[in-house]
């Protein structure tokens, strides 16, 4: 029998397989269309709104109740009105409130003497997202009104618009967020973390479908079929199961970026070339890891360890290059750091192949990793000398 004919053959006998342990379809199409309904519903606003944030008005003047409308008329911010310190510090304490404001008593009094009154905002940065927004959204507020009532207190001198603007705002910002226009969490976490599980998933799934031949002991039989060629072998137990995940990832490419319209400058059929390169760079790694762990059980848990450090060893929440310098190295050697680095180039700024070819000829790098455990793993293939559990 030819080369190809062999392939074949072990490619068959692995769809049967497949049809028969349903994992496959559980750890791959279900998962996968579980993690991304969850990611962009969970993220389906694009940034969180409504955030509880408390007001303590101990002036009760015209200037502190507009401050507090204004803050509840704001997408982020809803107001929760307490009438004294103790108890917006106790409900912030409990997590009810994300931070409150303190309007001091004297503050319409202050502002019209000039005697610079002074607003305190405390906030609870134990949950970071909703610290850090609400903070933001109490300093611009709590910047707006200063700004606002300087204004009044210049248009009652007889100062003219431009000039009072010139005054309030010198120096006017023209800021682009290039790539993400409205600040969106789902645009900025899902375009990473839905590849980061086709990531997790291909590693999982190409270890558990070579290691069961060595747990269950038939490792010899499928050399059998594959009359004795290892490479064979594992090429034709892989075709399967690397359509079904280039499926799903070239699916999930779709729902993103032409039935969600996430934006993305470059051209789709890259991005379909860069998914494509990531699921063969993670079966690689995965075969990687079974060769050196020729255990289903061990290797299972170091490639969920590796998927998972590669979700915070990525860059796209934290940069790498603040990051301390053992962990800079190490994050080279996951598929999803160069997959984010090429979506950058081609999803942001549509460089082209100029742009992220070395992206390319890292994910190609990868591909040669199963080379350094050829040996071992076709040895445990045929000695089956590895303890099964």
């Amino acid at each position: 029998m030819s080369l190809f004919g062999e392939i074949a053959e072990v490619a068959a006998r692995e769809l049967k397989i497949m049809a028969k342990r349903p994992i496959y379809v559980a750890a791959s199409v279900i998962t996968m269309a579980f993690c991304t309904f969850f990611f962009l519903t969970f993220l389906g606003k694009g940034l969180p709104e409504d955030l509880p944030i408390g007001v303590v008005d101990l002036d009760g003047s015209s200037i502190s109740r507009r401050f507090a409308r204004e803050l509840d008329a704001s997408r982020l911010g809803k107001t929760v009105h307490y009438p004294d310190f103790v108890q917006a510090r106790n409900d912030m304490q409990k997590g009810r409130i994300n931070a409150f404001i303190v309007l001091p008593a004297g503050l319409n009094e202050d502002v019209m003497a000039y005697r610079r009154p002074v607003i305190s905002y405390y906030v609870n940065s134990l949950y970071f997202v909703g610290g850090a927004l609400a903070y933001k959204q109490a300093l611009t507020m709590a910047t707006l009104s200063s700004a606002a009532v300087q204004r009044e207190v210049l248009r009652a001198k007889g100062m003219d618009e431009d000039k009072i603007m010139g005054m309030l705002q010198p120096i006017v910002i023209d800021a682009h967020q290039i790539g993400n226009a409205t600040t969106s969490y789902q645009t900025t976490l899902c375009n990473m973390l839905i590849p980061g599980m086709l990531q997790m998933i291909a590693i999982l799934l190409t270890i558990y479908c070579l290691g069961t031949e060595l747990k269950y002991r038939t490792s010899r039989k499928l050399l059998e079929l594959s009359g004795g060629s290892f490479g064979a072998a594992i090429i034709g137990k892989l075709i399967p199961l690397t359509v079904l995940m280039l499926m799903l990832g070239w699916l999930c490419d779709l729902l993103l970026y032409h039935w969600l319209h996430f934006p993305v400058a470059g051209s789709i059929w890259n991005i379909f070339l860069g998914t494509t390169m990531l699921v063969l760079a993670s079966e690689a790694l995965g075969i990687f890891i079974l060769g050196c762990l020729p255990v289903l059980r061990d290797a299972i848990s170091v490639g969920s360890l590796a998927s998972m450090l590669s979700l915070s060893l990525t860059g796209f929440t934290l940069p790498v290059e603040v990051m301390p310098a053992p962990f800079t190295g190490l994050t080279c050697v996951f598929p999803l750091r160069h997959y984010y680095l090429f979506f950058i180039q081609e999803g942001i700024h549509a460089t082209g192949f100029g742009g992220w070819y070395v992206q390319l000829l890292c994910f190609m790098a990868f591909l040669f990793l199963p080379l350094l455990v050829w040996r071992r793993l076709k040895n445990a293939y045929i000695r089956q000398d590895y303890p099964q559990n």
